[in-house]
């Protein structure tokens, strides 16, 4: 399985996780956020990012996630009503939080707040699996359309 990220050149060379609290998961939980499809990757890419420099270079990372990895997987249906609202992220955070401290699944699967019917892939940096099952398959130049910014 394939699972895509965009993200500043610096930081191209290897599967980096933040340290900051995002919609799932809070500060110091290690996690990388990827996306589905190239495109719902660009538009999560747009809608977090306080400011894209255009001309500044950017890579579209592939990661692959051996098949033999158990995924979790979250429906709308499991999550609280405000789930894709800002005010939703605390009761999110508290469910990435029991999720990523479990260790229950390597990857937990998400619908996107941005286009509900399609997934992102949360990634548990610190899982005993993720070195042996979590590959940066690939790290191409990524050019932004600027009528998207």
């Amino acid at each position: 399985m394939e699972v895509f990220k965009i993200c500043r050149e610096k930081y191209a060379n290897e599967l980096n996780a933040s340290y900051a609290a995002n919609r799932w998961n809070k500060k110091e939980e290690f996690v990388i956020y990827a996306g589905g499809s190239r495109s719902l990757s660009t538009l999560q890419k747009v809608v977090h990012s306080a400011a894209i420099n255009i001309s500044g270079p950017y890579k579209l990372l592939t990661i692959s996630i051996k098949h033999k990895v158990s995924i979790k997987e979250l429906a709308i249906k499991d999550l609280p009503e405000n789930w894709n609202t800002i005010e939703g992220y605390i009761e999110l955070r508290e469910i990435g939080s029991k999720w990523y401290n479990s260790l229950e699944t390597l990857v937990l699967k998400v619908p996107s707040a941005i286009i509900s019917q399609e997934y992102n892939y949360i990634i548990n940096t610190k899982h005993p699996l993720f070195a042996a099952n979590i590959i940066l398959k690939s790290a191409v130049d990524f050019v932004w359309d600027k009528r998207l910014l």
